[in-house]
């Protein structure tokens, strides 16, 4: 892990910083209140990577039976290409792995070269496709999964 780089679950407290995280990373961002239902549903987790007394990024997952659907992985622009969003991941399938999870899946844009090559080396695959997924421009998701046993 980066040095003073901190993995730790979610608190109401970051909502604020974590409302305008996504609004720097997204192009259609979740609110803080939509954040704020997520703080409060009992089949969300949420982790965030604190570096600098900031928090550099955060990752959250839904878990529905034994499987784990992954809605957000951002980093602040700041704190990017330098290991943290690979450091969540690698967190939350770790959690995954502990708690019994079989499989991960998450959607991602078809243009987003990086994160897919992110996920792909974890091993998750595209395994399906969904058309004109993302409201702000129609743009097609690819549906990735990976199965951990």
């Amino acid at each position: 892990m980066n040095e003073h780089a901190v993995i730790r679950e979610m608190r109401y407290s970051d909502l604020d910083e974590l409302a305008a995280l996504e609004q720097a990373s997204f192009s259609v961002p979740w609110t803080r209140g939509m954040l704020e239902e997520e703080y409060f549903n009992s089949l969300a987790r949420y982790r965030v990577i604190e570096c600098q007394e900031t928090i550099a990024g955060y990752i959250g997952m839904w878990r529905i039976a034994d499987e784990g659907h992954i809605t957000n992985l951002a980093v602040r622009p700041g704190f990017r290409r330098r290991g943290f969003a690979r450091q969540l991941l690698q967190d939350l399938i770790d959690y995954a792995r502990k708690n019994h999870i079989g499989s991960l899946t998450l959607e991602v844009r078809v243009s987003n070269l990086p994160a897919i090559r992110l996920y792909e080396s974890f091993g998750f695959r595209v395994e399906g496709r969904r058309k004109n997924y993302y409201a702000d421009n129609n743009e097609d998701a690819l549906i990735m999964w990976l199965r951990l046993r």
